[in-house]
């Protein structure tokens, strides 16, 4: 009797470590939409090579026309976009986009958030003292301000902000690119989604908008799950599919 007693208590002490590892890891939930949210000067065509790829894994895809005039417009365009989904919900964001989904991923529908070379701000951070830790890109000399708008000239587009892009749809992105309200790189976030939610990190080796190695800081601090593309700050136009398995892997689908 005893020898059976030990054998028992042996295998249940056993067992019990297994059993709180697996409750331990996160599952991740899969996801009927993804909601994209584009960055500064661009519009939501910036997606369009990511978009078919999600749309033939059988995900609901919208792309929001982010307004860029302020952060709290941005959001609430995002909001709406959000409303309108049914059931779980992966947040993606490009470059500025991310101060977005950071501020509205705490929606119980939202189940993961994927930044893709993308700002992550904490709650209630000065992102530009933050930034300026790290050293700023080429592309910040070809900003040109206009009555509170910022653009970028032809130039600084074409040569840093889409290095690594096909010239002619460099030109094409140069021509539909979309005012930016100079005020919104200083806006703060109330929140950070990204310390209660899956996150997933696309990093641009050779961004010369937003410092590779700042990226790598925000990823690592929000303890994403990361890859590192060679790509310039564009790396949703120049490698759609790795950018598209990213967020498949988010939305808890099989890669392409």
């Amino acid at each position: 009797m005893t020898f059976w007693r030990s054998l028992f208590v042996a295998a249940s002490l056993l067992a019990a470590p297994l059993s709180l590892a697996h409750a331990q890891t996160p599952q991740t939930v899969k996801a009927k939409n993804v909601v994209l949210v584009h960055g500064a000067w661009a519009d939501g065509s910036s997606w369009s090579e990511v978009i078919p790829i999600l749309q033939a894994a059988g995900l609901h895809v919208t792309s929001v026309q982010n307004p860029l005039s302020s952060l709290s417009d941005s959001v609430e365009a995002t909001k709406r976009a959000l409303a309108e989904q049914d059931g779980p919900t992966v947040l993606v964001a490009h470059s500025w986009g991310g101060t977005v989904i950071s501020q509205v991923g705490t929606d119980p529908k939202v189940t993961g958030l994927v930044y893709v070379a993308a700002r992550a701000p904490d709650a209630d951070e000065d992102f530009v003292a933050l930034s300026k830790q790290f050293p700023t890109g080429p592309v910040r000399a070809g900003i040109v301000e206009r009555d509170g708008y910022t653009k970028l000239s032809e130039d600084s587009f074409l040569k840093y902000f889409a290095n690594g892009v096909k010239p002619e749809q460099a030109r094409e992105l140069y021509a539909v690119q979309w005012p930016t309200a100079a005020s919104i790189f200083a806006g703060r976030t109330t929140e950070a989604a990204w310390r209660a939610k899956p996150s997933w990190y696309a990093v641009s080796k050779n961004d010369y908008t937003i410092n590779p190695d700042l990226e790598r800081f925000l990823a690592k601090r929000m303890n994403a799950t990361t890859v590192e593309l060679d790509a310039g700050h564009l790396s949703l136009v120049s490698h759609p599919k790795e950018v598209a398995n990213l967020i498949l892997e988010a939305a808890g689908y099989p890669r392409s």
